[in-house]
């Protein structure tokens, strides 16, 4: 009898526990507020919000649901708290590179997004270095790291609360969030010039620096978007002679001159062309004699253009060069010219079409570049 006791009691005792247990376990199941992210890249650089998203359902939104202020909420640590712009967890975002948010800079990681709304309309975006707390029960001003103030506008209604980028341009994006009939913008900007170039400092000491196209590639992006071009002449220079699979090219000469243009020092920038105009094909002298017609080099690619017409005599395109340099110094009758021998010998139907109505220009006297 005593063992039968003991055993409905070990019985007994572990039920309990199994509902003790089971009491505090964690199931996996659909939330009302199902979880959302988005994200944008700018550059190189990447900015991506993860958030909750709540629907309108009918409800009275803004200055109810999410009341306007600071609030106390009746839980957790703070004593007053912004709103967790989203439902459930911390809405969070993070910056994989120092960014500006609104023209204020702030570094590259996550945080926790806030926001205070006030009935005028005004929001002030709260970037708090606690990314980890349930909602804005436990915010602590002391965290913040950065604060934005903002105005919201009005907008059809959103029923489902969303985070959207809704302008996107080479060095910043808008990140708006839009629920019911209210959207909070805010911009994001990033330094993308010093980030790619930072970036391409570091994988030039790795594998990728054993590859001239990447010293070309790196020497270009500099020269074209405000790089030092000093630092961009040594990476060409390191693409052309003695690091590596260096090799001189007519096309990385070309990164060369212009680098060299941009320096004020045409002299050098020219000698460096024509040292390689040998090795070049019949249509990468003819870019560049149109190259040196949009820099106003008339002369020099009337030049170049002969050169070409000597080296690679009666092919396709020489005397359409030709033509293009004779009407850029004012001679329409010459480029008629030889705008008629290129017709003669342009290779299609598309081609000789282009020649034909650059020929009809010149025979009215007009420039055909």
């Amino acid at each position: 009898m005593k063992s039968k006791t003991t055993l409905i009691g070990s019985i007994s005792l572990f039920v309990c526990f199994l509902f003790a247990t089971t009491s505090f376990a964690q199931l996996n199941t659909p939330r009302g507020s199902q979880k959302a992210s988005v994200s944008q890249t700018v550059g190189i650089s990447e900015v991506s919000v993860t958030y909750s998203r709540p629907s309108v359902n009918g409800r009275e939104i803004w200055g109810k649901l999410v009341p306007y202020g600071m609030n106390n909420f009746g839980f957790g640590t703070a004593k007053l708290s912004p709103w967790r712009a989203g439902a459930n967890e911390n809405t969070v975002i993070t910056f994989t590179h120092d960014a500006t948010v609104g023209g204020k800079p702030i570094k590259a990681g996550t945080y926790g997004l806030h926001m205070e709304l006030k009935e005028s309309g005004d929001v002030t975006i709260i970037f708090s270095s606690n990314s980890t707390a349930w909602g804005s029960y436990f915010y602590e001003p002391s965290e913040d790291v950065l604060r934005v103030n903002v105005s919201s506008k009005e907008i059809p209604h959103v029923e489902l609360l969303t985070y959207n980028f809704i302008s996107v341009d080479a060095n910043s994006a808008t990140l708006a969030l839009q629920w019911g009939k209210k959207e909070i913008p805010f911009k994001v900007g990033f330094d993308v010039t010093n980030i790619v170039l930072a970036d391409i400092r570091k994988k030039m000491q790795d594998q990728p620096g054993f590859n001239r196209q990447t010293w070309e590639q790196a020497a270009n992006y500099a020269l074209n978007n405000g790089g030092d071009l000093n630092e961009a002449l040594k990476w060409v220079d390191g693409a052309i002679a003695g690091q590596f699979f260096s090799k001189q090219t007519f096309a990385n000469t070309q990164i060369k001159a212009a680098i060299l243009m941009k320096q004020n020092k045409k002299t050098e920038a020219l000698a460096a062309m024509d040292a390689v105009l040998p090795t070049a094909t019949v249509f990468e002298i003819h870019q560049y004699g149109r190259q040196l017609i949009g820099q106003g080099m008339n002369d020099k690619a009337l030049e170049v253009f002969k050169y070409n017409a000597k080296k690679n005599k009666g092919t396709w395109p020489v005397h359409y060069g030709l033509a293009r340099a004779y009407s850029a110094k004012g001679d329409h009758k010459s480029a008629a010219k030889h705008l008629k021998k290129a017709l003669a010998n342009a290779p299609n139907a598309a081609s000789k079409g282009r020649v034909q109505a650059n020929l009809d220009k010149a025979n009215k006297g007009e420039s055909i570049n």
